[in-house]
């Protein structure tokens, strides 16, 4: 009876293990048909960068100015700060977590962590050569941006997002455009 109990309680810790790790690798997927950039440079890519595009999502709502930073910390993992201005509440909300590369250093594919242990997806999937403007999806394609260097991008480059993204299955119609505007000051 005791090699049975012990047996069922193995067979139990080997079932949640790996629903656990199922459910924390689901977090770190790949929209089907998004690729990764390939030959990503961290160096250049630190810094700050302005959100121009983003699919809606409880924790960006009713937020503009909306702007993400990028910094290599000591530890060897990705300081990521992201800022945007409520228009509800007239405050700035901050939320500062860490990326690790998810693969390898030249590959723009990161997982995000603003929560602990639990991670997300930052897909890299197109990335112009002077690293001015980048498309970034989330594990699904429920989860987009297009981040420019400049609050003001060329509409070409909206206009390439919106056709690259709906030929990979995000929903562009319903993309939201944050505000950016230069009378508001910025922590």
């Amino acid at each position: 009876m005791y090699k049975l109990n012990m047996f069922k309680v193995t067979i139990f810790k080997v079932i949640f293990t790996t629903l656990v790790g199922l459910l924390l690798s689901a977090c770190t997927t790949v929209p089907e048909g998004v690729t990764p950039v390939e030959n990503f440079k961290l160096s250049k890519y630190q810094g700050k960068w302005y959100e121009i595009a983003r699919l809606d999502h409880s924790f960006e709502r009713g937020l503009e100015q909306v702007t993400a930073d990028y910094q290599l910390m000591p530890e060897g993992h990705v300081q990521v700060t992201n800022r945007g201005y409520s228009t509800e509440d007239k405050v700035w909300d901050e939320a500062i977590g860490k990326a690790k590369f998810v693969e390898s250093a030249d590959i723009g594919f990161l997982k995000v962590s603003f929560f602990g242990p639990f991670y997300g997806s930052y897909v890299i999937f197109n990335l112009d050569e002077q690293y001015q403007h980048s498309f970034v999806a989330g594990p699904n394609t429920s989860y987009l941006w297009l981040l420019s260097r400049t609050p003001n991008p060329d509409k070409a480059v909206i206009d390439n997002f919106i056709k690259v993204s709906k030929a990979l299955g995000f929903d562009t119609n319903s993309l939201i455009f944050p505000k950016h505007s230069a009378k508001l000051k910025k922590p």
